[in-house]
Formats: structure tokens, sequence, C-alpha cells
């Protein structure tokens, strides 16, 4: 192997001899065969093996036998079959290759017993039909801080290449509907195709990795493919038309292969999306439910009709009406039988006519809210109602003050409710024999007329 060992500041080729006094010179080189080829760095690679990041293989933990990062599963096959490893959780391992390539390392270095939980399986057999697995997962302190410390180096990494796309403006890429070309940043592209084509895939912010991720759909529009249902179509229309009457423009949120494109799913270790989510949710709900049992209800704070007073309930308010100003309103609302309506209707006529300083029974007006009060206090004018027709009118349906409290207290009579209750209602059916002859009379027929 053309290599050259340098002792102190002497070189030798190994293609030849050296007459010099170093110890290594007049050796022949052919017997260094086990020599390095290239540079080391501390620390060394996981059990030998060449770790250099962009490295499509991953070797087995026991054996020289490796495989390719996409074939995984391929793996972990071999080492349950040959091996009897199995591997806990692994879907939630954020860097698998380094994950192997350390337990690697540390599997030469003492035995695997000492670090994973040993299965034995037909227990009750002979000793010769037995088997151990040994299980190795994050219950073993060490290996947790190992997930753990690739969930925050992914993190990290996936961080700065968000970042990197958040600001990037040399973003190029065409609409995948209509064919229209956008340049600048991503977000211009998303939120075109969220607004002009209903195909949200989530706020841009939310999205790593873009442009891999536009591949991957524009690919299976490409194959004929759904991007929902992932069904396959003879032909681009009929595609189309799919979905968009199926409102399949969308993309199916239990797809896996989607899940390296948003970056809630490296939030957290050990959880997907659909987890944090849960959580969140959850959250939000004790949260509320604290919120709930802390509330304390605030006093009503009705306005009296006549003066300034105010009330935590309407009992109060009623009870101050009745002694301060001799107005009894549950007995009013009772003697009349006025519903809700008509209570509305009072009240707002009520509060109109205080408002302009006018007396609601002889029509007196004053210069002041206090004389007007004294006034009817004294004539008694205040107890009694003015004729139905003076304040029974749409107009006092709105409210004199937009803010009246007492207006939200005001129930139906429950003489008026018995009332209804008990009273019947005639029903009469409408005679359609002759539907020509009551399409020609109705009263709709004015309407049309009326209308030309």
């Amino acid at each position: 192997r053309a290599v050259l060992f340098r002792w102190g500041t002497h070189t030798c080729n190994p293609r030849t001899t050296c007459g010099s006094d170093s110890p290594l010179c007049g050796v022949t080189w052919g017997i260094y065969t086990e020599c390095i080829l290239e540079p080391l760095s501390l620390p060394e690679s996981p059990g030998g093996v060449d770790a250099v990041e962009s490295s499509p293989y991953v070797p087995c933990i026991f054996c020289k036998e490796c495989y390719v990062l996409a074939e995984q599963n391929q793996l972990l096959k071999h080492m349950i079959i040959e091996h009897k490893l199995v591997i806990a959780d692994v879907k939630l391992v954020a860097d698998f290759r380094s994950y192997i390539l350390y337990w690697k390392r540390r599997f030469a270095e003492q035995p695997v017993t000492d670090f994973c939980s040993v299965i034995r399986t037909n227990s009750k057999a002979p000793l010769e039909e037995q088997d151990n697995y040994f299980l190795l997962c994050d219950v073993l302190p060490e290996d947790r801080l190992l997930r753990e410390q690739l969930q925050q180096k992914r993190l990290r990494e996936i961080l700065e290449q968000q970042q990197q796309e958040r600001y990037d403006t040399s973003f190029h890429s065409m609409c995948m509907f209509c064919d229209q070309e956008f340049t600048g940043n991503r977000s211009v592209l998303l939120n075109h195709m969220a607004r002009e084509h209903a195909f949200n895939i989530g706020l841009p912010d939310n999205i790593v990795n873009c442009y891999e991720f536009l591949a991957v759909l524009q690919g299976k529009l490409d194959n004929l493919q759904c991007l929902y249902c992932e069904k396959v179509f003879r032909d681009k229309n009929t595609l189309k038309d799919h979905m968009r009457k199926k409102q399949h423009r969308r993309i199916n949120a239990k797809n896996k292969e989607y899940d390296k494109f948003y970056i809630i799913n490296y939030l957290e270790f050990g959880k997907s999306w659909e987890e944090v989510q849960s959580e969140d949710d959850r959250e939000l709900l004790d949260n509320l439910e604290e919120d709930w049992s802390d509330w304390e209800e605030h006093p009503v704070c009705a306005v009296c009709l006549f003066c300034e007073q105010q009330a935590d309930t309407t009992e109060k308010l009623y009870l101050h009406m009745q002694k301060s100003h001799g107005f009894h309103f549950p007995k009013i609302k009772s003697e009349h039988g006025l519903n809700f309506y008509q209570q509305v209707k009072l009240v707002n006529f009520i509060r109109r006519e205080i408002h302009h300083c006018r007396c609601y029974n002889c029509q007196e007006k004053f210069e002041s809210k206090g004389g007007l009060i004294s006034h009817m206090e004294e004539t008694k004018h205040i107890a009694f109602l003015p004729a139905r027709s003076t304040w029974d009118q749409p107009q006092y349906y709105f409210p004199t003050y937009e803010n009246d409290i007492l207006l939200c207290t005001l129930s139906d009579s429950e003489d008026a409710k018995a009332e209804d209750q008990s009273e019947e209602v005639p029903v009469v059916g409408e005679d359609i024999s002759s539907l020509k002859a009551l399409k020609q009379s109705s009263v709709l027929n004015q309407l049309l007329t009326f209308g030309k």
C-alpha cells in the first residue's frame, strides 16, 4: 500500500528500502499490511466503521453485513433473525444510522447483556429449544440519553433549514394546478394554492424542506394519483374532476410520508404530531376547566327606572322601586298579564319618558329628573300605567339605553305562561281540492301585480 510513514522528520517510501538510521529503515515494507489509509480524528468512528454522514449504508451491530439506509427494515429483520436483537420504537429514533453506529461500538466494548433485557421464548420447552432475545429500548438510561441527543441534533438542523427557507428569496417553482410560475419566497406559491385552488398544506412557517415536499406532491399528480385517497386514475382530467367533486384537493394527514415536512414532528422527543396536538387540546381543556373553577360571576348591576340606584339582582331592584318610589313592577306585570315583549316595551317607554323629564301619566314636563320624580311620587302617577296603546307600540322594542341590564333579566308572567299553555289554538286545514282556483284567489297575486 502506497503509504508514507514518518519517523520524526524522516520519511520512508514503502516501495523502497531506506539506508538511514531510522528504526523503520532497511525493513521490507511488504510486512506492514495493517496500515491506515486516511487521517484519524478523535473520537474515532464507532466500531471502526466509517461514519461519514453522507454514507448511504448502515452496518449490522454484530457483524459485517451492511444495508442501504432506505432499507432499514431489512437490517432490523436481519438482526432479529441472526442475532436475536430487538430494538424498541425504532420509528422514534431521530437518526437511525448514528444510533446503530453508537451501539455497534458499545457492544464491541461490553457484552450485550450489560445493556439489553433478556427475553426467553419457549421457556417451558427443553433447554436446547429455548431462545434468548435481547431487547434494546429507552428504559436503559444510556439509550434514552442517546435518543434525546439525536433528537436535539436533528431539531437544530431542521430549525436551521427552516430559517434558511423562510428568508430565501431565490425560490422558484410552478403551481401544480394552473402552471403559473412563482419566484421569490415559498410563501407566495403556498398562499396562491390555498387562496386560488383551495389546496392548503399548512402555513409556510410550519413547513420544512419545501422543495422536496412539492416534488413529492407533483410526482403523485404526474402518476395520476389523488393526493388524499391516493387512488390512481386513467387520465389527468378524470383525476382533476375527482379531486374537485370529492373535495380531495388536500393531503392525507395519516400518510406518514408527509411527517418529515412539518416542524411539529420534530419538536418533542418520541412524539408524533397527533400526540403533540392531542396534548395541546387536553392542556387547553384543562386550562378552561381551571378558568371556569376560578371564575366569579359579576353582579347584574341593573339600574332603577327612576333613579341611579343599582342592584345585583332583579329582586333587590324591584324591592327598591316599590319601597322608594311606590312602583311595584311584579304586581303591574301580573295584573296586566304582560308577556316578555310587553315588559320590554314598557321598560323602554318609561326609560324614554324619564329621560325627557316627562310624566308618563299627565305628560307634564319638568326642568330636572328630581322634580319629575317628586311630582310622580306625590301625585301617585308613578304607580299607574297610562293606556296600553300609549306604550304598547313597536317603537319601544328598541332599547332606550343599549346597556340596560334590566332588559336581560325580564321573564314571562307565570299567569301568562299558564294561560298560553291552557289555551287551545285551533288549526284549520286548507282546502286544496281546487288548487287552480286557490292560486287565482291567493293574495300573493297582488304582490306579483305590484312587482310588475
